[in-house]
């Protein structure tokens, strides 16, 4: 398939802001469901630890199935505006008001709640899918340079965790303030504000992006059959596919597990806030990323960072009860998250140079899309699945003093099972993460291709 690319493929600033709210808005309102919906569902809106980790995981797996389909519907995508940035216009609005309604919290019974929570939150999943996989979609099109592409990625990751920083530092004042007493009532007016300022920021990045990498025929549709040509031999995706799937479910993990270490076995509720926007300070790593991909590769730095966060986890051990010592090591680990944060979408993107240079196809739709969507919806799926398993396990009961049992099962989901997933994720990039030859041979290749 030939290509038609823009002389042109400096980013502006502005176009790499704009890409970056995207996540933002992404982010302000999903991140509220990633890291308090377990906690919401169970001391919120009443729903059994057990029956919500089921509910996280099937919904997920469902869930999962949406993402190539997205993807395939993106490559055969062809309007003014591209291939990506259209479903970001189509999905905001619809996206926006499910994620509100899923913290409604009707008064229904117990089996009502449960149907009514697995109803809103599948379709906020797959409007997420919709709303977000263009994201990633775009990066591959906004420019064949890997340099650009890198840091328009970093611009991304960095408005995502801003999105996270904002959820962090304001959702619970947030909830006190507009419920005054009552949660529900809190939670539910917190995301109606949420969604609004989400809604425009995504608004923000369709209008103020472009995508310079078409093919030359201006962005017609491409047949499944040929999309699927592209995965063919392409190991380096599936090692990209790997990393997302274990980086999500430490991702979650640490998020959906964290509200419960320290308000149980640190005994400081008051601590939530604070601890999650320290967790929000994997922005530093992020904004290192464009300055160390200048020296040193993606693997590299992400399997740095993965060591870095596992040091940050063992600080969080030997710290013990020492408040100074944990918030220490949330620092640590969140600095070192930020580098495989701000570096992985820009790795599953350059697998798509991969997959055209093997087979002559560029499905950035299918790859990127499917990529993402398995890593996001089946790591985050097991992410928050696994510690509410976990909690039911060791025999928790919300809102009351826990047994050394579920203080134990907190302490593994929020302590050693991310040094497990650290060490994967480490082991994956060494061994499994590897390329023909090095990418910008690969790029240089492909743009003599497309000259002829």
């Amino acid at each position: 398939m030939a290509i038609r690319e823009e002389s042109n493929q400096k980013l502006s600033l502005l176009e790499k802001v704009s890409y970056g709210l995207g996540d933002t808005a992404s982010n302000l309102i999903y991140a509220v469901v990633t890291t308090y919906l377990t906690f919401y569902f169970t001391d919120v809106y009443g729903i059994g630890a057990a029956a919500v980790g089921t509910l996280l995981l099937v919904a997920r797996l469902v869930d999962m199935v949406d993402s190539p389909i997205f993807g395939i519907l993106i490559d055969k995508t062809h309007t003014k505006w591209g291939k990506s940035r259209p479903w970001i216009l189509w999905s905001c609005f619809p996206f926006t008001i499910v994620t509100i309604l899923l913290f409604m919290g009707p008064e229904l019974s117990a089996s009502g709640k449960l149907v009514y929570a697995y109803i809103f939150y599948i379709a906020s999943n797959i409007l997420y899918t919709a709303v977000n996989n263009p994201l990633t979609t775009l990066l591959p099109s906004l420019s064949s340079e890997i340099q650009e592409r890198t840091v328009a990625n970093s611009f991304r990751m960095f408005g995502g965790q801003l999105g996270g920083l904002l959820v962090n530092l304001t959702l619970l004042p947030l909830v006190a303030f507009f419920g005054n007493g009552d949660q529900q009532k809190g939670f539910f007016h917190t995301m109606i504000l949420f969604g609004a300022v989400g809604l425009v920021m995504f608004l923000i990045t369709f209008f103020n992006t472009r995508e310079r990498v078409q093919d030359r025929s201006g962005g017609k549709s491409l047949p499944v059959r040929e999309s699927v040509k592209a995965i063919k031999g392409n190991m380096p995706w599936v090692a990209g596919v790997l990393i997302g799937v274990v980086f999500f479910i430490l991702y979650v993990v640490k998020l959906s597990s964290g509200i419960y270490y320290i308000t149980y076995n640190l005994n400081q509720p008051d601590l939530v806030t604070t601890a999650n926007t320290l967790g929000s300070l994997t922005l530093v790593g992020i904004i290192c990323v464009p300055f160390l991909t200048k020296k040193y590769s993606k693997k590299t730095l992400m399997i740095a960072g993965m060591a870095v966060s596992l040091l940050g986890q063992l600080i969080i051990y030997l710290g013990g009860d020492s408040t100074a010592m944990v918030l220490t090591g949330i620092v640590v680990g969140a600095v070192g998250l930020g580098l495989p944060v701000g570096l992985l979408f820009a790795l599953i993107a350059d697998t798509v140079d991969y997959g055209e240079w093997k087979s002559g196809v560029r499905a950035q739709g299918l790859l990127a899309s499917t990529a993402s969507g398995i890593a996001i919806k089946l790591g985050s799926g097991l992410g928050g699945a696994i510690p509410a398993w976990l909690l039911a396990a060791g025999g928790y009961v919300a809102n009351q003093t826990q047994t050394q049992t579920a203080l134990r099962m907190i302490e593994i989901s929020f302590i050693w099972l991310p040094i497990l997933l650290c060490i994967v994720s480490i082991l994956i990039l060494v061994f499994l993460y590897r390329w023909d030859k090095p990418h910008h041979e690969i790029v240089a290749e492909l743009e003599v291709r497309r000259a002829q």
